[in-house]
């Protein structure tokens, strides 16, 4: 039997697959830019959406530090008048609240003065005035005679407030030291300092940091369901068990867990 003879490509068969291979690489690339964009599009439709969220529940944990603290600075006279400012607070007289935290916020004795001024940060924040309330939070974060738990909160409060005019390298370097898992502030620093990584165009480094807060049994749930997405979109999976995230968010929907 006579064997078919080995053709040779023609020259324009060759152009062609040459022009083909090009295009798929061209194409590769394009796609890879598109993801990206759309990442750093999420970063800046939904990042102040996030921080916001994340301010708000601080300040909660601020009222918790407050009383906390105050149980134990009962004998200081500077008490009655923070009891006095949280009493309004929760009355809704933020003006005459305010006025009665000035005078600590201004000559209290240590601890009542970071208190003070973590409240009154936190109204002015509310309150969208971001420049006073991030000014204040600069302040307890440098003051070492408060608690240290008060400290990193306010170093939290401030970052967040400044988030988009800040260099991402200083963004990380400030929060490194509280996104540590096991860190009572890991969660929420952890999803800031990846933030600020993605703006590098770190994306390896941001969803492994992302999916670690969002494998963290001990950060609230939002939390975590925010992260994992994140971390899925930079090619990261957060998912530990799948039935177990399902049933979760049927619960968390008002629905039945599934039979196992």
């Amino acid at each position: 039997m006579a064997l078919i003879p080995k053709t040779d490509k023609s020259d324009d068969q060759k152009k062609a697959d040459r022009q083909a291979a090009e295009e798929d690489v061209l194409l590769r690339e394009v796609d890879d830019a598109v993801r990206q964009d759309q990442y750093a599009d999420f970063a800046k439709n939904y990042g102040r959406t996030i921080i916001g969220v994340m301010v708000v529940g601080l300040l909660a944990f601020a009222g918790y530090l407050y009383w906390d603290h105050t149980k134990e600075a009962a004998l200081e006279s500077d008490s009655e008048a923070l009891v006095a400012a949280m009493d309004n607070l929760e009355a809704g007289n933020i003006k005459t609240a305010e006025t009665q935290l000035q005078p600590l916020v201004d000559d209290g004795k240590p601890g009542a003065q970071a208190i003070a001024m973590m409240l009154k940060a936190g109204i002015a924040a509310e309150a969208g005035r971001n420049a006073e309330a991030a000014e204040l939070f600069a302040r307890v974060a440098a003051d070492d005679k408060a608690p240290q738990e008060l400290r990193d909160l306010a170093t939290l409060r401030e970052i967040a407030l400044k988030f988009d005019s800040m260099k991402p390298d200083e963004v990380i370097a400030r929060l490194k030291p509280l996104a540590v898992p096991g860190r009572p502030y890991f969660g929420s620093a952890g999803e800031m300092m990846a933030m600020a990584l993605l703006e590098q165009g770190k994306r390896k480094e941001a969803g492994a940091l992302f999916a670690q807060v969002a494998k963290d049994k001990d950060v609230p749930d939002s939390l975590r369901s925010r992260t994992r997405q994140m971390a899925g979109m930079l090619g990261v999976d957060a998912i530990e068990d799948v039935n177990k995230l399902l049933d979760e968010e049927r619960t968390q929907q008002g629905g039945q867990p599934s039979a196992q």
